[in-house]
């Protein structure tokens, strides 16, 4: 509950629950459905955001995150990378790799929900969910990190963009005085796009920098956020990661490799910087994803990251 309240208060939304006096509202009620396996976001009659919740081998994920206009732009278990859950966040815990899917991988398991909500503020509604995770060692099932992840939703009418905010909260849990997350320079919270978006698009950041190569074509490049725009099935679509002020090493070093394949993550640089996270202290990180239907400018992203870091400017 503490987790869903810190997110709605970055984005000052949640202050009546399950208000309906704003008539576009009443006419497009916003609504959490709960299936066995899935936990969807829905807008009306259109699905905003679709969450593996159970049912996976190793690790949930944001499966499906669509447009305005219902463009899904994510990609789960591609036959070239079958570890890439759509929009996932991975990273190595005390040496055991949750990333890639070999070699006796960690386990994100799902423990429960504890808390679904639907709130609205000054006209724009937000959908969400609190969930429990362990990252477990599948070696001798110990338990090495708590998360608590908060993942919401919302259409963003004004700027014609669907948002996503995504939170963690990572502990110790007891009896474990540290853990220490390390990896690949691509670790972090990873986003694999629709296959046709794979050839054609282009990346671009908040500070407009290239960034520096790492191999062939992978770069890493700080900035506030990184956006990618391509066609998904014959339709332009502009997809930005935001990283928030607050997150430890901000700006955010980016991930981005456009061949074979595109590809986007918000990192932490644990390829050269360990980090470890204490029981005294535990580690928040705070992302958005934002979807648009066709090209925006660099003029609008900049526009909805501020929104989004400092809502009450708007």
């Amino acid at each position: 509950m503490e987790n869903f309240k810190s997110i709605t208060i970055i984005l000052l939304l949640a202050v009546v629950f399950l208000a309906v006096s704003d008539t576009t509202f009443a006419e497009n009620p916003m609504r959490i459905t709960t299936e066995e396996n899935i936990i969807s976001v829905h807008t009306g009659d259109s699905v905003l955001l679709r969450y593996h919740y159970r049912d996976v081998p190793f690790k949930p994920c944001v499966q499906q995150l669509f447009s305005p206009r219902g463009v899904n732009v994510l990609r789960d278990a591609p036959a070239d990378h079958l570890h890439h859950h759509a929009l996932m966040f991975a990273v190595a815990v005390d040496g055991v790799n949750f990333w890639e899917e070999q070699r006796s991988p960690g386990r994100q398991m799902h423990r429960c929900f504890t808390d679904t909500r639907i709130d609205k503020h000054n006209g724009v509604p937000i959908a969400g969910f609190t969930e429990q995770l362990d990252w477990v060692n599948p070696r001798n099932e110990e338990l090495l990190l708590k998360e608590c992840r908060t993942i919401a939703v919302c259409p963003m009418n004004d700027f014609k963009a669907t948002l996503l905010d995504w939170q963690s909260s990572f502990a110790v849990p007891s009896g474990k005085e540290s853990a220490t997350l390390s990896g690949s320079h691509y670790f972090g919270l990873g986003m694999r796009f629709l296959k046709s978006m794979d050839t054609g698009g282009q990346f671009r950041n908040a500070e407009g920098k290239t960034g520096d190569v790492v191999r062939g074509n992978e770069r890493l490049v700080q900035a506030r956020w990184c956006a990618y725009t391509a066609e998904a099935n014959g339709k332009v679509v502009t997809v930005a990661m935001f990283g928030h002020p607050d997150n430890l090493r901000h700006p955010t070093p980016w991930f981005t490799m456009t061949k074979p394949f595109a590809y986007l993550s918000a990192t932490l640089n644990l390829h050269k910087e360990p980090l470890a996270i204490t029981s005294d202290k535990p580690l928040v990180l705070r992302y958005a994803v934002v979807v648009w239907d066709n090209r925006v400018e660099n003029e609008r992203i900049e526009q909805v990251y501020n929104w989004w870091v400092n809502p009450k400017d708007l």
